[in-house]
């Protein structure tokens, strides 16, 4: 029995035609100018809103300046355009007559006042803080995660519950209608935050370089003052600027502890209490709102470095 060899065209080959086509996408040039154009819509909108926002943030700054500057320091005026441009001229009387330590309007003991309690409140926030945050994140002891917790507690409760227990607290111990009681009451109300976040930038740093520090020859206090302290200087720098804004803008607490006399007044309550008489001097009152914002705005230029990077620094660990 003999067999055939199969010859090469008798073979089927497999069909070429039976793959497939894997079907390309083309973009049309129409879909890409469509995408184009709605990336160019999206961003006008969002610079809109951003002005929009700008002007709702700058307009009452600009108005209070534009009240301040008006020769007879008038509110609200019936020409639409002289609410937004100084169309009667410009003038300096309402700043000048703040200035000047006048019986009604004294002026600068009330700058005076605002800028200590400001300064002590940053200095003593500084010290506190820095001493609390130093033990909560190198220290290990008993009840160091309670006390993290308390302060957690303590800072979900409105501020204004605390008014009448600090009031009390101050009449005993001889400290209400006084600066300093003013003061103490400040810093303890910004201990809780600024902790935190001291405790926070402190867990970024190494445990070794102290250590490198005490084998050197430093104790914990040397390590602490000149190895923590300089590394740490950005959120430092913000405990300051937040204790500064603590003692500087608030009108409750200051209000409640110090209701007279008028001599010790910081300035957020002698403008209210400036802006409630009979007969309101707008301009006067505007020009010391202007000049308040003044102190706050050249610290925050003074310490923009440092405060960029300690805002969100402390928020790594903790």
């Amino acid at each position: 029995m003999t067999t055939t060899p199969q010859t090469a065209s008798t073979v089927s080959a497999p069909s070429i035609a039976a793959v497939p086509a894997i079907p390309r996408i083309v973009t049309k040039p129409a879909t890409i100018i469509q995408r184009r154009r709605n990336q160019r819509v999206g961003l006008i909108i969002s610079y809109i809103i951003l002005v929009i926002a700008v002007i709702f943030a700058v307009y009452p700054v600009y108005f209070a300046l534009l009240v301040a500057v008006r020769p007879n320091g008038q509110l609200l005026t019936n020409n639409l355009i002289e609410q937004f441009l100084p169309v009667t001229g410009i003038s300096l009387n309402s700043f000048t007559t703040m200035i000047a330590n006048t019986k009604d309007h004294t002026f600068l003991p009330w700058l005076g006042n605002s800028l200590f309690v400001a300064a002590s409140t940053a200095f003593a926030s500084v010290i506190l803080c820095t001493s609390a945050a130093f033990a909560l994140s190198r220290i290990k002891f008993t009840g160091r995660n309670a006390v993290l917790i308390l302060f957690l507690a303590i800072q979900s409760f409105p501020a204004l519950l605390a008014l009448a227990p600090i009031t009390i607290l101050l009449t005993q111990i001889g400290l209400y209608k006084s600066l300093v009681g003013l003061i103490l009451a400040y810093s303890a109300g910004s201990l809780v935050f600024s902790t935190w976040n001291l405790k926070g930038y402190f867990d970024t740093i190494p445990v070794e370089i102290e250590e490198a520090a005490l084998i050197d020859g430093c104790n914990t206090l040397q390590s602490f003052f000149q190895v923590l302290l300089p590394l740490s200087l950005p959120a430092v720098a913000l405990t300051a600027f937040f204790g500064f804004l603590a003692g500087w803008g608030e009108y409750v607490l200051a209000s409640a502890i110090i209701p007279a006399p008028t001599s010790l007044q910081t300035l957020p309550v002698a403008l209210h209490d400036l802006s409630i008489s009979r007969s309101v001097p707008w301009g006067l009152f505007a020009a010391g709102s202007t000049m308040v914002a003044i102190p706050t705005m050249l610290a925050f230029l003074w310490m923009q470095r440092n405060l960029q990077s300690g805002l969100t620094a402390g928020g790594v660990k903790g």
